[in-house]
């Protein structure tokens, strides 16, 4: 995880426009570097390290002896980079992974590079030789890229938007800050001038589809074919797997959140197992956050005794909790209701782990319930066709709600997240079951992904079955619960009034209830008129809802109730 930052054919003096870069300085807290592109004085790359592989030849913009016209900025984890490496015969001179794209790009151009990277990745590659820039993000959009281009050639692109909402030029102040698409790359091309002209955006890989670097990884072929139960949830065993060994790569200390819910204990289960199995000669940290007494706190607890994780407890303080909401949507850089409130105690838990603990890669589960239709709603799915095309509308959205949530707020704090689940062997592979597989059974979401692992012991049969909780009761204590604490405190912060006029404030995607007001001041507050970074709230499908929150949904109330 680092921070990366670009600018081509600036207008303005490159020393001033740098100051927007230290705006994701918290991104990269090991080291920064500044660096002009030579024959083009108005070009820049800007970059802050976390220093994860290759601690001495690390620094970025990467370039090295064999291509010299060559200057590569980015950031992520390519985890197949010696196999590529294997492959095709490549000669690194360093031990960043990401030196791979380098060879790739010389070697078969940007399309086969993007499609051969198998890893998380967001990157700027310039080619000075051929005068052209090109922009790539990874297929889940995991790692975050925001680009501006101005009707003039003036080209900005950063990890964040926050980068590059108040660089300076002279057409236009105010030009539109806009999310790269994830699973795309962009050609542009560069002129004597500094300035760049767009010439093509391609999609170069669909969640569904197998990828192309399965020719490079570590489990050539599935054992065996075919859709029979058994063989199903042995594949699924065996990519889970793999999806977890080649995250271990790292020269930093490895953790795991665990919120005692099915994915994350999943995740840790499967992680501890593999670092034994390659003598890490360290303990697993595991994190917890919550109220006293919390039920994902107590679950959290009984699957860190079961697997022998070193456990650590995070608290949630309700002021501390309601203090961090201003902080939590400056880093999100999202007024999204559902994601504003799973974000606060992720926050909180990450800010934890930075100050007291030596872990800095953070393994998580995310990218789980969309790919394994864990919501709620999804029992409420009028066939296992829409379920399945629902499932893929939330992957292909991640990059708006849930991978937006896990990057920053652990971002925030200069930590490093790896998400097994979004693996893109194993979700092109889950995808490609048949759709009434993958729907939920029994009354229980997620029956497949569970009854995989059920002979595995790796987990206590109460936890691999234990049904999904809304987050802010995951989280609440049993007095009173941490949405029902939110509502009370944001109550009292919004007149009656207001909420009535919101419409007329705020036209585009105006706020229908009092929480959903408050965020949206705060979001304005730091993001003036930028309200389209989010196209819509998240929201459950195939049921009247006025709030995201499953806790609101009636198989979901007759369940903790039960």
């Amino acid at each position: 995880m680092c921070g990366i930052w670009a600018l081509f054919g600036s207008d303005e003096c490159l020393s001033v426009q740098c100051l927007s870069a230290m705006k994701i300085a918290h991104r990269g807290p090991d080291a920064f570097r500044f660096e002009n592109v030579n024959g083009f004085t108005n070009c820049c790359f800007g970059f802050h390290r976390l220093a994860v592989v290759d601690q001495l030849y690390g620094m970025q913009p990467i370039r090295v002896k064999k291509f010299p016209y060559l200057w590569l900025c980015y950031n992520g984890e390519i985890y197949n980079f010696k196999q590529l490496q294997k492959q095709f015969g490549f000669e690194y001179q360093t031990l960043v992974d990401g030196e791979v794209i380098l060879h790739l790009y010389n070697r078969g151009g940007i399309e086969q590079t993007a499609s051969m990277l198998d890893g998380v990745f967001a990157f700027i590659l310039l080619d000075t030789a051929n005068r052209k820039v090109f922009l790539a993000r990874d297929t889940y959009g995991v790692r975050p890229l925001f680009k501006v281009l101005t009707d003039d050639g003036f080209l900005g692109v950063c990890s964040e938007a926050k980068g590059l909402i108040n660089l300076k030029h002279s057409t236009s102040l105010c030009s539109k800050v806009e999310p790269f698409l994830p699973g795309h790359y962009e050609v542009l091309d560069l002129k004597p001038s500094g300035k760049v002209a767009s010439v093509e955006l391609v999609k170069f890989h669909s969640c569904k589809d197998e990828p192309l670097h399965v020719v490079c990884d570590t489990v050539e072929a599935l054992p065996s074919a075919g859709f029979d139960l058994e063989t199903v949830k042995s594949n699924i065993r065996i990519l889970f797997e793999n999806a977890v060994r080649k995250r271990l790569m790292a020269h930093r200390r490895i953790g795991c959140l665990l919120s005692g819910g099915l994915d994350s204990s999943l995740v840790a289960a499967v992680l501890l197992k593999l670092m034994k199995e390659i003598n890490i000669n360290y303990p697993l940290q595991t994190f917890a956050i919550g109220m006293e007494n919390s039920p994902d706190l107590l679950a959290a607890r009984k699957v860190a005794a079961h697997i022998g994780s070193e456990h650590h407890e995070v608290i949630l303080n309700t002021e501390e909790g309601i203090q961090a909401i201003e902080e939590v949507i400056f880093s999100l850089e999202t007024y999204d209701i559902t994601t504003i409130r799973a974000s606060i105690g992720m926050y909180l838990v990450s800010k934890y782990i930075r100050k007291k603990t030596d872990s800095v890669v953070i393994f998580s589960g995310e990218g789980s319930d969309e790919l394994t239709q864990g919501y709620i709603y999804f029992h409420k799915a009028p066939s296992p066709e829409e379920a399945a095309e629902e499932s893929e509308r939330l992957l292909k959205e991640l990059y708006l709600f849930d991978v937006l949530r896990a990057d920053r707020t652990t971002a925030a704090h200069g930590l490093e997240l790896r998400v097994p689940f979004l693996d893109h062997r194993f979700t092109s592979y889950y995808l490609s079951l048949p759709a009434e597989l993958r729907i939920p059974k029994n009354g229980i979401e997620k029956y497949l992904l569970r009854l995989s692992f059920e002979d595995s012991n790796l987990l206590p049969k109460e936890i691999l079955w234990r049904p999904k909780e809304a987050f802010s009761d995951g989280i609440a204590s049993v007095k009173k619960s941490w949405f029902s604490i939110l509502q009370d405190y944001i109550d009292q912060q919004v007149d009656d009034l207001l909420l009535e006029k919101a419409a007329e404030k705020y036209p585009f995607n105006p706020p229908k209830t009092k929480e959903s007001y408050y965020y949206r001041q705060i979001f304005e507050k730091h993001y003036p008129g930028r309200s389209s970074w989010l196209p819509h709230y998240w929201m459950p499908r195939w049921v009247k809802a006025t709030d995201p929150s499953a806790r609101t949904l009636k198989h979901y109330k007759s369940a903790t109730q039960e």
